[in-house]
């Protein structure tokens, strides 16, 4: 597999459907990383502009609780609290540090693989009541459709991630 210069595995060019949407995750999950590299708590926490409060440290809060949520909680069915105090993940817990934060997503996303290996797209999990709600009713939803929406959330949340590390130091880029 062909690497980019900061190491980011570029996803195939041509591949079967379960390798193609974990691919494209990965790299949406490295990016994420790629924005947080090398930043310290007091950095991780600066916010974008008024009136926005959000932060690096407030999105990867977020991202492994959208994590733990689709992949243990829809896909897997299991009963897991949520990690910062609501399903959002966007209250901050200043009680950890950002190194603290970015290792707690990162066993998220190790669950998230471990539950999606070896298993078939077409498999499915449940949505809760509320989920359901917003989705019309519907309350079962594939592996497939989770990959997706998944690689949707990275996607928009790494450009808000692009803009917050611009901000911090100047760094930019994909």
């Amino acid at each position: 597999m062909t690497t980019l210069p900061d190491g980011r595995r570029i996803p195939p060019l041509t591949a079967d459907e379960p390798t193609m949407l974990a691919s494209w995750l990965d790299i949406h999950r490295a990016t994420l990383a790629l924005k947080c590299a090398g930043l310290d708590d007091e950095q991780a926490l600066r916010t974008s502009v008024e009136p926005s409060s959000l932060s690096l440290f407030g999105l990867v809060q977020h991202l492994a609780e959208v994590e733990r949520n689709w992949f243990q909680r829809v896909f897997a069915r299991r009963d897991v609290a949520p990690l910062y105090g609501d399903r959002s993940g966007f209250v901050l817990d200043r009680s950890k540090t950002f190194a603290e934060v970015l290792a707690v997503w990162e066993r998220e996303v190790a669950v998230a693989r471990e539950l999606c290996a070896g298993r078939s797209l077409d498999d499915t999990g449940r949505l809760g009541a509320e989920e359901a709600a917003v989705m019309g009713g519907e309350d079962v939803v594939s592996l497939r459709w989770i990959l997706v929406h998944l690689i949707e959330e990275y996607a928009r949340h790494n450009g808000h991630a692009d803009l917050l590390r611009e901000r911090i130091d100047g760094v930019t880029g994909s």
